[in-house]
């Protein structure tokens, strides 16, 4: 059942921009930090002719996944491209949904199917926007793409960045795209199947974090237990709920151009505010682990000398 809300078109641009201006000031622009600008060199070619492509089946989603993660891999910093670090993510998620559509779980294989086909095709658009170094390149992805050399983000900030961008600014329009195509929203049919991902996601979590996880970030989940397992559960079943209800609006929006597009607008700015805040957590542990690791290395250099000066220990 599609939802009516009222659009409060004064409230959205207010919004917009107030969430411009606090990105801007958590993280102000970083000089240097896309070398020769925007783009995929030395890969450009390459990853335009992927982009060129456009899937109709989950089998062609995970072919090209697998193309970009070769041309991903190769980019500077080799084998470790922060990109390439949600492409493979990406890839676990959907190659678990391929295998849910195979089996006898799914009640609307093709609302299903062409969901993740609609999604896909917003991260290649975003592939491609960049490519071209276009201005379009949503915001939400710019500051992953933005940061794709940059190794003082971790891998696994870089994976949930990717997250946050696919889910908080791309669900939303590839639900409105599949309506589009299978008919207005039927949550008692296809809303199940929805929430099979959620279930896949929940159960792939623990592995995919610990993947990208560095040392400290490592030590940290050991000391925590389970509870980040249960937090970021948490998290994706209300991020994904939220893309659903943000979908129901824009579907309300969809004959109204520019209401939509100021929606839009909004809709890309959040996404890229939380990606801001997710970089800055990222960098108080990344800042604490070299702290204490500068510490640790100090005090062996220190203990050393004084073992080899022969002064008593203990």
């Amino acid at each position: 059942m599609t939802t009516t809300i009222a659009f409060d078109r004064g409230g959205v641009q207010s919004s917009a921009k107030l969430l411009r201006e606090e990105r801007r000031r958590i993280a102000p622009d970083e000089p240097g930090l896309v070398p020769g600008g925007r783009g995929w060199a030395p890969a450009a070619r390459e990853m335009a002719e992927l982009c060129a492509d456009c899937p109709d089946t989950i089998g062609d989603v995970l072919r090209m996944l697998t193309r970009a993660q070769k041309i991903m891999d190769k980019l500077p910093p080799p084998t470790a491209n922060r990109v390439a670090s949600f492409n493979s993510l990406y890839f676990t998620i959907t190659d678990r949904v391929e295998t849910a559509l195979r089996g006898t779980g799914v009640r609307d294989c093709d609302f299903l199917e062409l969901l993740d086909v609609e999604f896909a095709k917003r991260y290649f658009e975003a592939l491609r926007l960049w490519g071209e170094e276009d201005l379009a390149t949503p915001d939400a992805w710019e500051i992953l793409f933005r940061r794709a050399q940059d190794h003082r983000l971790s891998r696994l900030a870089a994976a949930m960045l990717g997250v946050n961008a696919h889910i908080n600014h791309d669900l939303a329009l590839a639900l409105i795209a599949t309506w589009k195509h299978l008919g207005p929203p039927r949550d008692e049919l296809v809303h199940p199947d929805y929430l099979l991902v959620n279930e896949i996601f929940y159960a792939e979590i623990p592995a995919l974090r610990r993947r990208y996880s560095t040392h400290w970030q490592l030590r940290i989940d050991g000391l925590v237990g389970d509870l980040d397992d249960w937090s970021q559960r948490v998290l994706v079943a209300a991020t994904r709920a939220r893309a659903w209800e943000q979908a129901e609006r824009l579907w309300a929006l969809r004959d109204d151009e520019e209401d939509l597009e100021r929606a839009l607008l909004l809709m890309d700015r959040a996404s890229a505010y939380v990606g801001e805040l997710l970089i800055t957590s990222d960098g108080v542990v990344n800042r604490v682990g070299a702290a204490l690791r500068a510490g640790r290395d100090s005090f062996r250099t220190g203990f050393g000398r004084l073992r080899g000066r022969g002064a008593p220990v203990g």
